[in-house]
């Protein structure tokens, strides 16, 4: 990536030859060139956040800056991002959504995230460190910046105005008014479950922003909970778990199970833990954010639950799925199964019968489709 501070080699996490996408895009181009054609002082409190895969706060290292993301593969990236450019450990602040933000930001560049929840939560919690002279800057896809995304800086921060596109992307200018009285932040949102869904019939669900689905229950998993496998007790993982209400029902219908709860998103697991506590579970439950089933031991597990993503932000690939579906497989014990929910389309049962040389469907519809493989 070519940008004002010099050339800078990026890679995204965990690294893959056979992954073509680049761990920037136009966007973040856009932003850097702007700081630096318009000679915006970086000085003082420096915030990025949503920086996808670290590129802005390794090309502003020089100003010690503060990211800011929901990613732990995006945060991973990073620490690796800034250690393959020759960046000293602790010269940038990584924090995550669920951390304290900074008291004061004198400059805050935003990557606009595909979802508007999390934008909007994390405007109303950056907003009282923003200030009269805080220079706040914005980026993004032009396919990813809509007029309800110009909203929510307007209404949380302050007058906004938009830029050219350039490599369609674009910058969004806002100019912070301390005077302006912000909403009440929502998040995060509580709903309660609908009746006919097993278990969890009539729970409540705690949603923290950005988390698919935050204000109703998808029809995926929906179908899904109506078609769990019967309870066994031992270890189960919801791998991937959203706000946890698969692995919630699996922990009512069986208070043996030892379930664990593990997704990348600090959001989703923040959400699965405050959704098993309200619902006072019986049994024992982990929550773990990381990359899948890294760093659980082979042979550990008697049943994986999964949902797996078909997106990385903007971008459509079937990466996440294969390394879930294999990392599955290793941490199995022989006879422990993997159950997973997807688009028919997606054709799943080919990548599962080549991993564990099986693949059965336990249910279908017009839409969905639940598998089930075995570890031989």
């Amino acid at each position: 990536m070519t940008t004002p501070w010099g050339e800078l080699a990026l890679a995204r996490f965990p690294e893959d030859p056979r992954d073509r996408l680049r761990a920037w895009d136009a966007s973040d181009e856009y932003l850097l060139r702007h700081l630096a054609d318009r000679q915006v002082p970086l000085s003082g409190t420096v915030v990025a956040v949503g920086d996808r895969w670290g590129a802005l706060v390794t090309a502003l290292a020089a100003y010690r800056p503060t990211q800011i993301t929901d990613s732990w593969l995006g945060q991973e990236a990073t620490r690796a991002n800034l250690a393959r450019n020759g960046v000293e450990p602790g010269t940038v602040r990584l924090l995550t959504t669920q951390d304290p933000p900074p008291g004061r930001i004198d400059v805050l560049l935003v990557r606009v995230p595909k979802s508007l929840a999390l934008l909007e939560d994390q405007l109303l919690r950056l907003a009282p460190a923003v200030h009269e002279g805080t220079v706040v800057v914005g980026t993004g896809m032009v396919k990813e910046i809509h007029t309800s995304t110009l909203g929510l800086f307007e209404r949380i921060l302050g007058p906004t105005r938009t830029s050219l596109a350039e490599r369609k992307a674009r910058l969004i200018l806002c100019t912070p008014d301390p005077a302006l009285r912000r909403p009440a932040n929502p998040w995060p949102y509580r709903y309660t479950l609908p009746d006919g869904i097993g278990p969890v019939s009539g729970r409540t669900v705690i949603n923290h922003a950005g988390v698919f689905c935050a204000d109703r229950l998808d029809i995926g998993t929906r179908f899904f909970l109506g078609h769990l496998p019967a309870p066994g007790g031992g270890r189960v993982v919801d791998l991937g778990c959203g706000n946890g209400v698969v692995g919630t029902a699996t922990a009512l219908a069986d208070p043996r199970a030892e379930v664990l709860f593990v997704d990348e998103s600090f959001q989703a697991v923040a959400s699965a833990e405050a959704t098993y506590r309200e619902n006072d579970v019986p049994g024992h439950a982990e929550f773990r954010v990381g990359d899948g089933l890294t760093g659980v031991p082979d042979g550990s597990v008697d049943l994986v639950l999964n949902n797996p993503p078909f997106h990385s932000h903007q971008a459509t690939t079937d990466a996440t799925a294969r390394r879930m579906f294999a990392g599955a497989r290793r941490t199995l014990r022989p006879g422990g199964e993997l159950w997973v929910i997807g688009n028919r389309h997606l054709g799943y049962h080919v990548t599962l019968r080549r991993l564990f040389g099986n693949s059965e469907v336990v249910a279908s519809d017009p839409k969905f489709v639940v598998l089930r493989a075995v570890r031989r």
